[in-house]
């Protein structure tokens, strides 16, 4: 099998599957339950200063969809309301029975340069891999100042970054928010303030659900709710567009990610690592389905580096990276049209009716002896292929290119720019 040993800011792990820093790393039995069943690492549940933090119930609110439970989860829960000290005294613990497993520690406290220097001094003496810096949370915490209120001012996220190399000699992950408009700028104030790597997506700022006897938004809490944070398979394409948003930026210098967001299965973790992930982190599904879910993640990840001869990880990390362009660079002149199987089809005509309605009128409802055909109208399809997504058959409408002998030209190029006509005058 392939090598899926994982190296990322010199913090290393026997594979690249870590537990986020969420519920199921709050306590040692849980992380040694985790790494019993075969984690390459965890991210231990965000550290913060005592007196503990009170909880409410309940926590948790998700999105069902179209018979898929957890499409979307979302929690309005704080950051680890068991004693610092106790923490601290099983994080030592674990890695001193897990030497080959990583172990970073979550951290939130104030924004004051004396609150960052005495909790690092503590998890220093843990002997845990390194630390990152929590600037996530969208709720509760960021109400005192913390989390996402930290992340969302990039002067900010460089200063406390600062503060934390200046003392500890442990790798700094700066973990990311989602809630702001352009996720370069915390990246690079990261980078600035000497950051070793950024982990990311935090949750996003939503409401899952409203009840509608109750009249509140869901998780309720005695009749009422609040805003939480947003995670599971629902938010990965976001996370996919700010992981690759950074590991091509010049800017950031190539700054190691650990990918976060809706990863449920290997080719989740593929997919992150092909955009520039090192590590990735997973919260929802473990929640949803247990810690064997690594079993398959192993395994699957595995069996596909080795069918496509990727001997190790940096393989193909990044691969996908330059291919991630503006769309400007686009080439304009590419044509397909889809083309449906008929062997494979089952008539329900989908793709006749969202095209008709939505599209382009490009598919043709026939009758053949009396039976229902659904045939493409080629001059009219324009390639968009709304048609193969909405179709319940897996490969029956597929997408082939035409050879229409036009070389490859952006719309920077093309004379009808507008650009180039004005200047062509």
């Amino acid at each position: 099998m392939a090598d899926l040993r994982c190296d990322i800011a010199g913090v290393k792990s026997p594979n690249p599957f870590w537990l986020a820093s969420a519920p199921p790393t709050d306590k040692e039995y849980n992380v040694v339950r985790a790494f019993k069943a075969g984690w390459g690492g965890v991210v231990w549940k965000t550290l913060g200063e005592d007196p503990p933090i009170v909880n409410v119930t309940s926590r948790y609110g998700a999105m069902h969809y179209n018979g898929t439970r957890l499409a979307g989860f979302n929690n309005i829960e704080l950051i680890t309301d068991r004693p610092l000290e106790v923490n601290l005294r099983e994080i030592k613990q674990v890695k001193r029975d897990w030497p080959d497993r990583a172990v970073v520690v979550s951290l939130m406290v104030p924004c004051e340069e004396e609150n960052w220097r005495n909790i690092l001094a503590h998890v220093e003496d843990t002997g845990a891999d390194g630390v990152e810096l929590n600037f996530g949370c969208p709720h509760g915490m960021s109400e005192r100042g913390m989390g996402s209120a930290v992340g969302q001012v990039p002067e900010y996220i460089e200063m406390v970054t600062r503060w934390c190399k200046q003392y500890t000699r442990m790798p700094v992950f700066v973990k990311l928010t989602p809630n702001v408009t352009n996720i370069l700028a915390p990246a690079r104030a990261a980078q600035a303030g000497g950051a070793d790597a950024v982990s990311l997506i935090n949750t996003i700022n939503s409401i899952a659900s409203v009840d509608l006897d109750a009249m509140a938004p869901t998780p309720t809490v005695h009749g009422k709710g609040a805003h939480g944070g947003y995670c599971g398979p629902a938010v990965k394409p976001i996370a996919l567009c700010m992981v690759a948003e950074i590991a091509r930026d010049p800017q950031c210098n190539g700054i190691p990610i650990s990918g976060i967001g809706g990863i449920s299965t290997w080719r989740d973790a593929a997919e992150f690592i092909a955009l520039g992930a090192g590590s990735v982190q997973v919260c929802t599904a473990a929640m949803h389905k247990g810690f064997k879910i690594v079993d398959d993640m192993i395994d699957g990840l595995g069996n596909w580096m080795d069918g496509k001869g990727y001997a190790d990880l940096d393989a193909f990390r990044s691969a996908a990276v330059s291919n991630y362009v503006n769309w400007g660079e686009l080439d304009i002149n590419h044509e397909i049209v889809a083309s449906i199987d008929q062997d494979a089809c089952i008539k329900c005509g989908l793709c006749h009716i969202a095209c008709e309605d939505t599209s382009h009128q490009a598919i043709r409802a026939a009758r053949t002896n009396g039976d229902r055909r659904y045939e493409v109208i080629d001059a009219e399809c324009v390639g968009c292929n709304l048609c193969m997504h909405v179709c319940p058959v897996e490969g029956c409408i597929t997408m082939v290119e035409v050879d229409n002998g036009k070389p490859y030209m952006t719309w920077g190029e093309d004379p009808r720019n507008p650009a180039n006509m004005k200047a062509a005058e």
